[in-house]
């Protein structure tokens, strides 16, 4: 016997309650009562004989059961709904696709490569995006995951992560670890006091990026400073930035020395506006992910997408 669908309406609260992760959220989307809510998940549990939802003092979050039930789900809902539209007469799905990714990487990694992309994929209508919520912080997997869902909309999205890589319910390709050198403009490297090695660092203005949310995963200049054997240098003193595109602009301007991510700066470096002037790098645990949401995984756009994303990330690798 085939296996029973169980209520749409159920189905639908469900999907609201775990997107939102609170009945009364739901409840104010949903137009019903929080009563109603409970009601609704306590009948779909029942009925599959699991709990979909832990009930904490102020919180619900999903069990194992409710986390991989959701994926299947959203994509059962967004088809219902492109099959009304499509009766109601709104023609074939278009070909929008949604890219969302943290904004040095967006601008100076993503956007000087988008024309290969658009030659390659020329009916895709590609819409970027970029956020700080792209870089992992906390609960990296819970936050990845709550940020796809509460964004999701009609147009399938893709995100760019910062992060470890741990999105439980979504589709991860790990496109690449980022290094990290001192960096700065050729003006400052041939100044009065020229820099001919790490130690005389000491005698320039050290840029700092704290970009990352989570200290431990911030490229530090302590780190650095180690790898290179250099002591006595003074670390409290300098400029801070709060975003690698704002540090960049200070190491381009010759306001210092900067710990920057290499593939972010290569274009300037290979342009000559800015010099990596030693070998030395550190690395993080912490890498750049394509993160899809399971149920728009195998679209065409998204399918397109990724292929060449992947394409464009092993090229730079060899």
């Amino acid at each position: 016997m085939a296996d029973r669908l169980s209520s749409l309406n159920a189905l639908r609260v469900f999907e609201a309650a775990a997107r939102h992760l609170s009945f009364k959220r739901a409840a104010d989307e949903l137009a019903v009562t929080p009563t109603a809510v409970s009601h609704q998940i306590r009948g779909l549990e029942d009925e599959l004989g699991v709990m979909l939802f832990r009930r904490l003092t102020r919180a619900i979050e999903l069990t194992a059961e409710g986390e991989a039930m959701l994926p299947k789900v959203r994509e059962g809902l967004r088809c219902f709904t492109e099959a009304t539209r499509l009766a109601r007469g709104g023609g074939l799905p278009h070909n929008r696709l949604v890219v969302i990714a943290p904004p040095s990487f967006a601008s100076r990694w993503l956007v000087p490569r988008l024309h290969g992309f658009y030659a390659r994929e020329p009916e895709v209508e590609l819409h970027l995006a970029s956020s700080t919520r792209t870089i992992d912080v906390g609960d990296a997997g819970l936050n990845a995951l709550h940020d796809i869902n509460e964004h999701l909309g009609d147009d399938p999205e893709v995100w760019v992560r910062y992060g470890s890589g741990h999105y439980p319910g979504c589709r991860v390709d790990r496109l690449f670890e980022p290094e990290y050198t001192a960096v700065c403009s050729t003006a400052l490297l041939r100044g009065k006091i020229p820099l001919r090695e790490p130690a005389d660092l000491r005698f320039h203005t050290l840029i700092h990026d704290d970009t990352i949310p989570e200290a431990r995963e911030r490229p530090s200049w302590v780190e650095w400073l180690a790898a290179a054997g250099v002591r006595n240098v003074r670390l409290r003193a300098g400029h801070h930035f709060s975003d690698s595109g704002l540090a960049i602009s200070a190491a381009l301007d010759g306001l210092g020395v900067a710990l920057l991510s290499r593939p972010l700066v290569e274009p300037e470096i290979r342009a000559g506006r800015l010099v990596a002037p030693f070998p030395v790098i550190i690395r993080r645990s912490y890498a750049y992910h394509l993160v899809v949401s399971e149920m728009c995984s195998e679209l065409p756009q998204v399918s397109s997408f990724r292929a060449w994303l992947l394409a464009e990330t092993h090229a730079e690798a060899v």
